[in-house]
């Protein structure tokens, strides 16, 4: 599968999120959305993250953005996490990872040596016209959520 590109239409989705119901892209049409991927719930980085972006959440508001977290951890685990760290960003379960594939980061990765499929840590900045604004891909998580906040506000 291809990389997504800027321009593109970003792939909709509809799917479940923590505290229950669904949450789907096209519920915010017309409204920029920072949909940030990430690996699994409760693991150091991942967590720096979500707190950096809930941090600034009434920051992204305020530009007229939602962000969105999404991995392949369940709804019960998002729950926890939500919980365990104050987070107030929006998660959403991918279990089958579909949505995960249609952006086309379910890829290959190496920990001490040993090669496994995981999801690659990247963050895309949807437009309001539902185009694909711009793709941060193998995230460094300092700094990010401030980065993507500007790049918010520079739309």
């Amino acid at each position: 599968m291809a990389d997504l590109d800027l321009g593109d239409h970003a792939p909709q989705f509809d799917l479940p999120r923590d505290g229950g119901g669904s949450l789907s892209l096209a519920a915010y049409s017309g409204k920029p959305v920072v949909l940030y991927f990430y690996p699994q719930d409760d693991t150091s980085s991942c967590t720096t993250e979500a707190i950096s972006f809930s941090q600034l959440k009434p920051q992204f508001e305020k530009a007229g953005a939602v962000v969105i977290g999404l991995s392949p951890d369940s709804i019960k685990k998002h729950d926890k996490f939500k919980q365990k760290y104050d987070l107030t960003v929006d998660l959403v379960a991918d279990e089958e990872r579909k949505v995960i594939e249609a952006y086309n980061l379910w890829v290959e990765k190496t920990m001490y040596g040993r090669n496994y499929m995981g999801v690659e840590r990247a963050t895309f900045l949807i437009g309001k016209d539902g185009r694909i604004a711009r793709i941060w891909r193998k995230v460094r998580v300092k700094g990010h959520a401030e980065e993507v906040l500007e790049a918010v506000r520079a739309l």
